[in-house]
Order: C-alpha cells, then sequence, then structure tokens
C-alpha cells in the first residue's frame, strides 16, 4: 500500500503540469488580456473628437513594451516554464488588475472559503449518513416518502436560487437575518460573544444554500447502498444466528455502506475552498469561489492561474485522500 500511495503521489506532478500547461495556454489566446485592457482604458481616457480620431492610443514601442511587461512576449512554452518556476518558489506572480501578490490575494480569502467549506462538509456528511439509514431501514414508510420530496425538491432547484429565495423571505421580508456579508456593520465594536453571534447569524443562509445540491446525492447514495447490504447473505445470516438487527446493521452493514461514501470524500475536498462563486455572489461573501469568477470576468491571468494551481492539488490530493479512506474503511482493498 506504500508503494501504490508514492506513486500516486509521483503522478500528481505530470497530472498537475498537464492541467496548468492545458490552461496557460488558453490565457494566451483568448482575447481581452491585460494589454487590451491597458489599450481601452488609454482609449476612454482621451477626449474630444481630435483625439478620438487619432485611432490606436497607443504607440507600437508602447504595447511591445506591455507586451513584454506581462510577458506575452515569449513563446508560451518559454514563458509556462518561468511561471511554474516561480510557482516551485511560492510565488504566484502579481495581479494585472489590482497590481497586487496573487497569493496575499488568496491567503486574505482563504480562511472565509476554508470556514464555509469546513462547515459544509460536516453538515452533508453528518446529516446524510444518518438520515440515509433512516431512509433504509423504513424504506416505502410515509418518512421516506416525505424526506424523498424534500431531498429531491432541494436538490432540483440549485443552490444559488435557494439563497436568493432565502435571501426574500428570511433577510428582505422577515429581517431574521442579515442581507450578506460575513460580518455585520459594527463587529469591530462587539465583544468576543457578539462577534461569535454575528459570524454565525451571517453563516446560517450560506450554509444551507451551499449543502442543498449535496443532500440529495449523498443521502441516497447511503440509502441505496445501506438497503443493498441489509438485503445481502451475511445481513441475513447475523440475523438467523440471533444477532439484534440494530447490532448487525451498525456491526455489519453500515461499515460496507460507507465505502461508496469514503470514494466521494477526497473530491469533496476541493469544494472546501473553490466553493460556489454564485452563492459567494448572492450572499456578497469575499471568497476563493467569486475571487475566481472575478478574474476571469477581467482576464485577470495571474489570479486565475493561482486559483488554478490552489483548486488542482486539492483536487489530485483529494483522490489519494479517497483511496486511503476507501483502505481505512475496507479492510479487503488491497493496493498492488
Amino acid at each position: 500500500m506504500k508503494a501504490y500511495f508514492i506513486r500516486r503521489l509521483l503522478l500528481v506532478i505530470p497530472t498537475f503540469i498537464g492541467i496548468t500547461v492545458m490552461v496557460f495556454a488558453v490565457t494566451r489566446f483568448v482575447p481581452g488580456g491585460p494589454v487590451e485592457r491597458m489599450i481601452a482604458e488609454a482609449r476612454t481616457q482621451q477626449t474630444g473628437m481630435a483625439a478620438a480620431d487619432q485611432g490606436q492610443p497607443l504607440s507600437e514601442d508602447q504595447i511591445n513594451e506591455l507586451r513584454s511587461y506581462y510577458g506575452f512576449d515569449k513563446p508560451i512554452l518559454q514563458s509556462y516554464v518561468t511561471w511554474l518556476g516561480k510557482v516551485v518558489k511560492g510565488d504566484l506572480g502579481t495581479s494585472t488588475r489590482y497590481y497586487d501578490p496573487v497569493l496575499e490575494m488568496i491567503l486574505d480569502r482563504l480562511p472565509i472559503s476554508l470556514y464555509f467549506g469546513l462547515i459544509s462538509l460536516v453538515f452533508v456528511y453528518g446529516v446524510c449518513i444518518p438520515l440515509g439509514m433512516a431512509k433504509a431501514v423504513r424504506h416505502n414508510s410515509r418518512f421516506d416518502n416525505i424526506s424523498s420530496l424534500l431531498v429531491f425538491t432541494g436538490y432540483a432547484i440549485p443552490g444559488w436560487v435557494i439563497g436568493v429565495l432565502l435571501l426574500l423571505l428570511f433577510a428582505a421580508r422577515w429581517e431574521m437575518f442579515p442581507l450578506g456579508g460575513f460580518v455585520g456593520d459594527f463587529y469591530d465594536e462587539m465583544d468576543a460573544w457578539g462577534k461569535v453571534k454575528d459570524v454565525v447569524w451571517h453563516t446560517v443562509l450560506p450554509v444551507i444554500s451551499y449543502v442543498a445540491g449535496s443532500f440529495a446525492v449523498m443521502t441516497m447514495l447511503m440509502k441505496n447502498t445501506l438497503m443493498d447490504n441489509l438485503a445481502a447473505d451475511y445481513m441475513r445470516t447475523a440475523v438467523a444466528k440471533g444477532l439484534p438487527f440494530r447490532k448487525a446493521v451498525f456491526r455489519h452493514a453500515l461499515r460496507n455502506s460507507l465505502i461508496p461514501m469514503a470514494t466521494s470524500f477526497g473530491n469533496n475536498i476541493s469544494l472546501i475552498l473553490t466553493g460556489s462563486f454564485l452563492i459567494e455572489k448572492v450572499f456578497n461573501i469575499d471568497g476563493m469561489g467569486l475571487l475566481g469568477y472575478e478574474a476571469v470576468v477581467e482576464r485577470d491571468y495571474p489570479v486565475v492561474l493561482g486559483v488554478l494551481v490552489i483548486s488542482s492539488l486539492l483536487f489530485l490530493i483529494g483522490n489519494i485522500l479517497s483511496d486511503i479512506c476507501v483502505a481505512l474503511t475496507d479492510p479487503r482493498v488491497t493496493f498492488e
């Protein structure tokens, strides 16, 4: 098993290079980059008909200087090698829009995304596993049918739409929760307990929007897997030998049913930090998802690549964590 995980870790390197090479090449061919934005800004600063008739606001030398400054004057492969060398040293570059170090911009938003991501992950697994177990044991009961209706209704509606509905009802109409943001306007003037309550108050609606879409998938996965194990021969044998049904479920069927849940755990790790830019946009949460979305819209390629580095590494490491979770859950699994 140790050799298997070492090979998986080594495979992270070429996979990461392949992902970043493709995205890096796309940023070189997509129009509307930083050079074009500087030309557009220079054009908007021109006033009067005489200036407008001049056409190109920047000279050829100025454009070449901008291309050299942003690294667009070199071949793609050479530029990529230079960028990758900086990434290895921990330098993700400088934003072409805000002129701030990309790493600092990501680190400023990292705690917020980590906060919402961890809470959402705990709620998804902490609620879906017991709910799926209850639905499997009470299959075709009134509880199973009503809960399935609610779960699939939440799955059918996108999370950001649920966020808008929650804001309209609980924030705008009934004023039970704030309209958005991570903290209130007077957060700095509050005591410790007041700050905790303020953060929790701003957390409830976004977390509901985050986990709404994941509930159906994880709950039904847990239910269907547990039902398959409840119908297995080893369960009938355990009950026939006198083991109470409740103990048979927790001792035998539950552990086997957690294997598919473990395989999806690693993929959910990448969602902890990347989040959902639409939900962050709705609730005005300045997290990693919103940062990546704004960077794509504004063609801020260093930020786009910086967010890609973090998200791709999390996804690749998450797949390895999934294998570890499967190995811990199912002792029959061997990696050769």
